[in-house]
């Protein structure tokens, strides 16, 4: 029998002409497949990528901060274009003050590191800090960027070369076609930037010269040589310029380096070392053999013999060789301050059964290093080759220097250590510690996303920050569920109601708040997609298929929807298109509930239940009042007044009701007697939820139920439901007759990043919050200063300690 809802339809009811579609297939924004990438997701039977292969000799100038090098490029053109030039990437002269980095630079404003502001109505003094003026003299006091000195082919004739802000297009003297390579030289020099004064992915780190610091730098040394632009099917050449934010999208290739440093240095660098007897002692290669099979890490120089070693310089050099196959980038470190732990991964597996965890560091990186960070690379390893592919190279190094956090193949620059205390100790903070793990997981993490998979990190910074964060946000929750890894639900809702939202795919120099954008909220999203959309085992198949087919190859957006959609079997689109193309966000509310019980049709029964329900609403007040004070009714003073009306009303049932419910069950057929008899018999309870979309991103429904006997049951319903009316639905819940519903709660766990949870509750519930009582605060003015006071107070001496006040 069809129930008739009323009050539910004009819930759902949509006005003419604003029907938006949420389920309309991607593939109207996607590009079309062909034959690089197919309409799987897959790499296509024509896939190419070109190879650069580099062999490089560079020098570190330590006294001038500098690096001096000559490199050998050799092009391998894969593709099926002939190449009249080629681009390359010139990262250095980001720091010039002419470049376009520090030309668009604003004042203040959102997406500056700041801080750098300025009151609107101008009664206030703008805020330049500390850092932005040592920034900028830093600049000013130094000569920044590249110097190319020389572009020749490998018959020494001079290629001609333009310099266009951080590129370099370096014209062939004959075109490269398909299938052919080309060989160069190119000889360059930068002076290295202060990190800590110009806030870089690279440079150095001085210490200070004193009994505590003991003097001494560190160098990191990333995007530092000339490297060749990506070229690609989806784009041709990324040159893209430089601005800062937008990392790199690069080619693999072969790399041959030798670095030369001062003789008491030790280094870290993509790749494997080759000439070991050249740059350690035999005590040193023992311990590095020892700990391939360690169950701990062994040092190969100890915290001691790096204390010692800082203690002198030398001017002697040593030249550090190293190899790396199949990358697509070359970093290193150099410092005489490094004490270096390793121990060996036994991974198993045809690829790298053996891979060299290892991590270089100064004292001021104390027992913190010393516990955490060997560990949690190989804590990393194993977890996210779970997800992917075995880790596919010999080493794995974590590095402490002045960068916050930074990857490169095979190495990651992380920056938390210790406190130096008056009574020589060294200590760190919770915080501290947890920023350590936290950044180690997440860099070394990097090396799978994107320095296998190969995604384009200037044009979709959420293809390697966003799946990174979703898979360091797993390792670290079997590291520590204590620990806030921050890829929770709860942790995006903030952001996706703000109104400094962006689409995840806006390009990563254009978004207002990187963070949020391209790290929290495509973990999040996949997250939800894991836990709540598809399930763990649909979701981890497709995901490592991801992983697997796009293994030292170069996916775009269109490749990872696709994957994970062919894979697992499951209609996606519209969770691509909400989560990744627009700024919806997800606040569900269920409006009303209501119950509702079947109709027996039989008047005796159904009348009298209506009678009841109208006997249980609340008397008039003045009725009620007007029987405490003992007013007797009119038909009751006078009873030759009252007539039949007075002893029935309209829920009196008579025969004609009766004969009207025996002909509406002679016509029913007995397939439709028998269910509507046993709907009856049953007298289920019939509850209609009412539901509004406010934030515009369709989710599933996902909802508590919570009954009078005070168990609770768990419904999921698909995000399906709201494929015709994507503003409001209704569901129909029917339940035992001795199964009363009392209370309903949507998205009882917070796993669908619900912005608004209060209105999740039916009934609603009283807001749970805080308040804090406070003491006024004198003002802050000139015009409130005590000068009186004031100018009693004795200025300072150098040689004792200020008043407080």
């Amino acid at each position: 029998m069809l129930i008739y809802l009323p009050f539910a339809s004009a819930a759902i009811k949509q006005t003419k002409g604003d029907f938006e579609d949420k389920f309309r297939q991607l593939d109207e924004v996607l590009p079309t497949p062909n034959v690089y990438r197919n309409a799987a997701g897959e790499p296509g039977h024509e896939y190419w990528q070109q190879q650069v292969d580099y062999k490089i000799d560079v020098k570190l100038l330590e006294g001038k901060r500098r690096i001096e090098a000559s490199e050998t490029i050799t092009y391998h053109n894969n593709s099926p274009d002939t190449l009249k030039y080629l681009w390359i990437q010139l990262d250095q002269n980001k720091f010039r003050d002419d470049s376009m980095s520090a030309l668009t630079t604003t004042f203040g404003g959102i997406g500056n590191r700041g801080p750098a502001t300025q009151s609107a109505s101008g009664s206030k003094p703008a805020k330049l800090s500390m850092g932005a003026l040592r920034r900028q003299q830093f600049v000013e006091d130094n000569e920044l960027g590249y110097t190319i000195s020389r572009v020749e082919n490998k018959s020494g004739t001079d290629l001609h070369h333009v310099v266009v802000g951080t590129l370099m297009r370096v014209d062939l003297a004959t075109p490269l076609k398909p299938g052919k390579k080309v060989t160069f030289d190119i000889d360059f020099a930068f002076n290295i930037v202060e990190e800590d004064a110009v806030s870089a992915r690279a440079g150095y780190e001085h210490f200070p010269d004193d009994e505590r610091e003991g003097g001494n730098d560190i160098f990191l040394l990333a995007q530092w040589f000339p490297r060749l632009a990506a070229y690609t099917d989806y784009e041709a050449w990324t040159n893209k310029e430089f601005i800062g934010r937008g990392e790199f999208t690069l080619e693999f290739g072969n790399y041959e380096v030798d670095i030369t440093v001062p003789a008491d240095h030790v280094v870290s660098a993509t790749g494997v070392l080759q000439n070991p007897r050249d740059v350690l002692t035999k005590t040193q290669r023992d311990r590095l053999k020892k700990a391939e099979t360690a169950e701990r890490t062994v040092f190969v120089v100890t915290p001691e013999e790096a204390i010692e070693n800082e203690k002198e310089g030398t001017t002697k050099l040593k030249t550090w060789r190293f190899k790396a196959d199949n990358v697509r980038d070359f970093a290193w470190a150099s410092s005489r301050k490094f004490a270096w732990d390793a121990r060996g991964y036994q991974q198993g597996g045809d690829t790298q059964p053996l891979v060299m965890a290892m991590s270089f560091y100064p004292k001021e990186g104390g027992e913190l290093w010393q516990k955490y960070s060997t560990e949690s690379i190989i804590h990393t390893m194993d977890v996210y080759s779970r997800f992917s592919f075995d880790y596919p190279y010999p080493v794995a190094q974590s590095v402490n220097g002045p960068v916050g956090g930074m990857e490169y193949p095979m190495i990651t620059f992380n920056g938390p250590r210790t406190e130096l205390r008056d009574d020589g100790s060294r200590t760190y903070s919770l915080a501290e510690k947890r920023f350590l793990i936290g950044v180690v997981i997440h860099e070394v993490g990097h090396i799978y996303f994107p320095m296998t998979v190969n995604s384009d990190e200037r044009q979709w910074t959420w293809m390697d920050e966003g799946l990174n964060s979703f898979l360091d946000g797993v390792a670290g929750r079997e590291w520590d569920p204590n620990i806030p890894w921050g890829v929770e639900p709860r942790d995006i809702t903030g952001y996706m109601k703000s109104q400094t939202q962006v689409p995840i795919m806006t390009q990563s120099d254009s978004v207002l708040r990187l963070g949020p954008n391209a790290y929290t909220k495509p973990a999040v999203a996949l997250n939800i997609l894991r836990e709540t959309i598809l399930g763990r085992e649909l979701f981890d198949f497709a995901f490592k298929e991801y992983a697997q087919r796009w293994m030292f190859k170069r996916p775009t957006p269109s490749d990872f929807f696709r994957t994970m959609e062919e894979a697992s079997g499951v209609d996606l689109d519209w969770f691509w298109r909400g989560w990744f193309y627009t700024t919806d966000h997800v606040d569900i509310s269920i409006d009303s509930v209501y119950k509702l019980r079947l109709n027996t049709e039989d008047p005796d029964i159904d009348f009298a239940r209506e009678r009841a329900a109208e006997q249980d609403k609340p008397k008039s007040l003045t009725v009620t009042r007007n029987e405490e004070e003992g007013r007797r009714l009119w038909v009751d003073r006078f009873e030759d007044i009252s007539d039949f009306y007075d002893e029935n009303d309209r829920y009196t049932v008579t025969n004609k009701e009766r004969n009207k419910y025996k002909k509406f069950l002679e016509k029913l057929e007995p397939w439709e007697r028998e269910a509507f008899e046993r709907a009856v018999r049953e007298d289920k309870n019939y509850y209609v939820l009412n539901f509004s979309n406010l934030g515009g991103l369709v989710m599933p429904i996902i909802l508590e139920l919570t009954y009078e006997d005070g168990t609770k049951e768990e419904m999921r319903i698909p995000a399906e439901i709201w494929r015709r009316t994507p503003k409001a639905v209704s569901k129909l819940i029917v339940t035992e007759k001795n199964r009363e519903l009392v209370s309903v709660t949507v998205d009882p766990h917070w796993e669908t990043a619900d912005v608004d949870v209060e209105n999740n509750h039916y009934p609603r519930r009283i807001i749970p919050s805080r308040v804090e009582a406070y003491k006024s605060k004198p003002r802050n003015t000139y015009e409130y200063r005590d000068l009186m006071n004031d100018v009693k107070t004795e200025l300072d001496t150098d040689d004792e300690e200020g008043d407080d006040n």
